[in-house]
């Protein structure tokens, strides 16, 4: 009979003449951050609720930023009022990204990051959109720093931004076939070295 080391340093019986039982992948916890609206947060939802209830708007918060999930066909409008109501002023686009929920909805939510540089305040808009046609009008006209974004998300997602200027590849050749950013894109199928 053969030992194996223990996380001790003791040996212990392997069994099975000599070969050890493979080992239980571990997976680790995730800690969830708690919300935490800042006051500023917290005085800017309550801001939000009120100068756009009429959107239907579903409201939240997500650890220390507002979000708010709005409908598709609304998107232009709500962005076109956050950066233009000084109120807001959400000037800066920092982030517009795409995730899947395929698998579970059948859908993709874009999630747009915002940040208002003269009022110091940051908040996130989602909104859902099927995968058959998986299309939302381009924020492109609302931020000119949409372009690259939209861009690099039709190319991993498919998503298309109606009405942007020029949606050719940002980050994958030309002829690559696929969405690499869809959870069902087949990443095993590259070898080993």
């Amino acid at each position: 009979m053969t030992t194996r080391g223990t996380s001790n340093g003791e040996a212990e019986p392997s069994g099975q003449g000599g070969k050890a039982a493979p080992a239980k992948r571990h997976e680790p916890e995730v800690p969830r951050a708690a919300v935490a609206l800042p006051a500023e947060g917290v005085v800017l939802a309550e801001r939000l609720s009120e100068t756009l209830d009429s959107h239907d708007i579903e409201f939240g918060a997500a650890i220390d930023e507002v979000v708010c999930t709005v409908p598709a066909d609304r998107l232009i409008d709500i962005c076109q009022q956050l950066k233009d109501d000084p109120e807001f002023g959400f000037t800066y686009l920092r982030l517009l990204t795409v995730v899947d929920y395929l698998e579970q909805d059948g859908e993709f939510e874009v999630v747009y990051h915002l940040f208002s540089l003269a009022n110091h305040h940051k908040m996130v808009v989602k909104t859902r959109i099927p995968e058959r046609g998986a299309s939302l009008p381009s924020v492109t006209g609302v931020w000119r720093g949409a372009d690259w974004y939209e861009r690099e998300m039709h190319d991993l997602f498919g998503v298309v931004f109606d009405g942007h200027p020029d949606l050719s590849p940002l980050v994958l050749p030309d002829d690559f076939e696929g969405f690499p950013g869809r959870k069902s894109y087949p990443l095993n199928d590259y070898g080993e070295w």
